[in-house]
């Protein structure tokens, strides 16, 4: 029997999710388990599985669509079964096709999907409107109507309002594509692309000379600094881009991805909430080096210098419990198990992969894992939960030749181990100046749950292990 496929909730209180790709054609049979589409999240690229063997009959949603949690992206049939009429069955399942082509429907629960209704989804420029949600009596359908009319109520998406916030755009001055005119992810990268081309000259033109208020300041100026509502802080037509000189130089303004922004948003956090502080070390590695060519010398899976270095710092975690722990609002958690994460740095961004239960794995077992992780990650096939817990990030700079660096936590872990190159460097042993092999480490630690003493207990307990790597293997 026909059934529709929904956006599932990939990652926890996301509204929704953007359609990455359709893994097989329309028309095209599946067994259970088989990838009947991929999606994306601002963290990874996940596939959704099929629950049984069927046939996939109808997309209701292109490539690149910012979809809700919930609502249709797919129509599906038993195996073999043939659909005259799929819009028949579209509408008896409770998913209407709009003008435009789109599907507008009802999750699973029955709340409608959109448009969405209520102060944080919609502006309304004029005043004495209706009640959320309901149109005025014999009055026209509003939610698709042409930007900048005075009464007309703009609907969004949750994802297009915070894209559109960050970029300095009004919803009100932007065209939705969506369903009953919603405004969605891909009306505001427009926007925003033809703002950094410098598309939008009549926005220069309202602007005005100089683009300045009353009091001085630019209209996107900070609400700290303006010290009104952020409303008042946001430009009501979109900004073009500074001139220059074209004799001078020019500059390419790329636009922010899904991942950037929750970098960036995460790592802001993590700034503003955790008090960090750094404890910085120094080891020698040259036994760690020799026992790495030992290792790989004998077969089986390859391991690498850092795959030592995350199990020291497990070992480390393990010999330490009061690091092994988060920040939380009422406790500070402290973990039985030690998971790691391990910074990867991609083509979409910097991923932070997980690994897990490493108190209880083989150096082998590490090495498999995070072959695979990395992998995995760069391909952009991680699934979201392999990207949350852990206490601790390692990232390692020293392919790239770094000496030593400081890295910013990544919450809401409490910790993160940056880590130098190995080089050779003037040592003194046996009170003689010498040449040794040296790795800088440097570990940021957040203040909140963890104090100074114990962090230079860590230290200690980790640059032994490295000094000493046949007890990694222990």
């Amino acid at each position: 029997m026909a059934r529709l496929l929904v956006m599932p909730a990939v990652a926890a209180n996301a509204l929704e999710a953007v359609l990455s790709d359709w893994p097989l054609p329309v028309g095209q049979s599946f067994e259970a388990g088989d990838a009947l589409a991929t999606v994306e999240t601002e963290k990874a690229v996940v596939d959704v599985p099929a629950e049984a063997p069927g046939v996939l009959l109808r997309t209701l949603a292109a490539i690149g669509d910012a979809v809700a949690v919930g609502a249709p992206i797919a129509l599906l049939g038993d195996v073999d079964e043939v659909v005259a009429d799929p819009d028949a069955v579209l509408a008896r399942l409770g998913a209407a096709r709009t003008a435009a082509g789109r599907v507008a429907s009802e999750p699973a629960s029955g709340e409608p999907v959109a448009p969405e209704d209520g102060p944080r989804d919609a502006v309304d420029s004029g005043t004495g409107s209706p009640e959320r949600g309901q149109a005025a009596p014999g009055s026209p359908d509003r939610s698709a109507a042409a930007p900048g009319l005075p009464g007309t109520r703009r609907f969004s998406s949750p994802l297009a309002r915070r894209l559109a916030k960050d970029a300095g755009l009004a919803l009100a001055d932007l065209v939705g594509s969506g369903p009953g005119g919603r405004i969605v992810r891909r009306d505001v990268e427009r926007a925003r692309e033809a703002r950094a081309l410098g598309a939008d000259e009549s926005g220069a033109d309202r602007l005005g000379a100089g683009g300045l208020g009353a009091d001085g300041l630019g209209a996107d100026a900070p609400e700290a600094v303006r010290g009104g509502d952020v409303a008042a802080a946001v430009p009501s037509v979109p900004v073009p881009p500074a001139r220059h000189d074209a004799a001078g130089p020019g500059y390419t303004d790329v636009p922010h991805t899904r991942m950037r922004r929750a970098i960036a948003e995460r790592l802001g956090r993590s700034v503003l909430e955790a008090p960090h502080f750094a404890v910085h070390g120094t080891a020698r590695v040259e036994s760690l080096l020799e026992l790495r060519a030992r290792l790989n010398g004998y077969g089986g899976p390859r391991v690498s210098v850092n795959d030592l270095v995350v199990l020291a710092a497990a070992r480390a975690h393990a010999q330490v419990p009061a690091m092994n722990v988060i920040w939380m609002a009422d406790a500070v958690r402290q973990y039985a198990g030690v998971d790691v994460a391990v910074a990867v740095s991609t083509d979409r961004g910097l991923v932070t992969p997980v690994l897990r239960g490493l108190d209880r794995m083989s150096i082998s077992a590490v090495a498999v894992a995070s072959a695979d992780l990395v992998g995995r990650a760069r391909s952009g096939r991680l699934r979201e939960d392999e990207l949350v817990g852990g206490t601790l990030t390692v990232t390692n700079l020293g392919p790239y030749g770094t000496e030593a660096f400081t890295a910013i936590i990544n919450p809401p872990q409490s910790a993160i181990l940056a880590v130098g190159a190995a080089r050779e460097e003037a040592v003194v042993r046996d009170g003689e100046l010498a040449v040794g092999t040296v790795m800088h480490v440097t570990l940021s630690v957040d203040h909140r749950p963890v104090d100074g003493a114990v962090a230079a207990e860590w230290m200690a307990a980790f640059l032994a292990l490295v000094e000493e790597p046949v007890r990694i293997l222990a």
